[in-house]
């Protein structure tokens, strides 16, 4: 083979070997499915019990409850994933959203970052940034006005791929992070989870809804699509 013939086929392997790893990055996502029906829940259960707990409700394709009740987590473990709801809190409310959870310890929230939910204006919680509306509990902050009032629907996503995270409140970004990074560790060493050793360590795990604080709590629109 003359050298300008090998150049070319050289060439042309390069050409095709960085379409594959482009197709293979840009590889969409699997399609959105919702998690909750029209009148039931099939993809959850009680973190204490199996099926859906006393105090939860759902009509309409809306989950509810209007006090403390048990817990709720996925049947099913994720990994990385994107997750979109639409969630309304009632007066002085207090829940939210639990990601790559385990049932190592008594309580989910030992083991899973918590995407707060909140009535930031009637709460203790409120008041700061680390724990008010869209935060990562106690780890990481937002920015203040994002959050609307209590009776209002609130829209979020959240993404979790890998180390990443991120979490989106009323279509602003409002928090990111790594897991496993410096700042990471040394925010959770200076936390209450701190002596949880595994706490935020798991790859992939349940999905939760805290029940077990005061206040209604409306979810609506709940979907999910794993990511590659």
């Amino acid at each position: 083979m003359k050298k300008t013939e090998l150049c070319a086929a050289v060439l042309a392997l390069s050409v095709a070997a960085a379409a594959c790893l482009a197709a293979e990055s840009a590889a969409p996502a699997a399609d959105w499915r919702p998690l909750l029906k029209d009148h039931s829940a099939p993809d959850w259960r009680g973190w204490k019990e199996p099926g859906l707990p006393a105090g939860w409700h759902v009509a309409g394709g809306v989950l509810e409850k209007d006090g403390p009740v048990d817990d709720l987590v996925t049947n099913e473990k994720f990994a990385n994933f994107e997750l979109e709801l639409e969630w309304k809190i009632g007066k002085a409310g207090n829940s939210g959203i639990f990601y790559r959870g385990t049932r190592e310890y008594d309580h989910i929230y030992w083991s899973a970052p918590e995407y707060q939910l909140l009535d930031d204006a009637n709460t203790e919680d409120g008041k700061s940034p680390l724990t008010a509306a869209g935060s990562d509990y106690a780890l990481y902050g937002v920015p203040p006005g994002v959050a609307k009032p209590y009776d209002q629907w609130n829209r979020t996503r959240l993404v979790v791929r890998g180390n990443h995270v991120e979490h989106w409140l009323n279509g602003v970004k409002v928090v990111e992070y790594d897991f496993g990074s410096e700042d990471w560790k040394k925010r959770v060493a200076a936390s209450k989870f701190a002596k949880y050793p595994n706490y935020g360590l798991a790859t992939t795990g349940l999905i939760g809804i805290q029940g077990d604080h005061p206040g209604a709590l409306a979810i609506r629109n709940i979907r999910i699509r794993e990511l590659r």
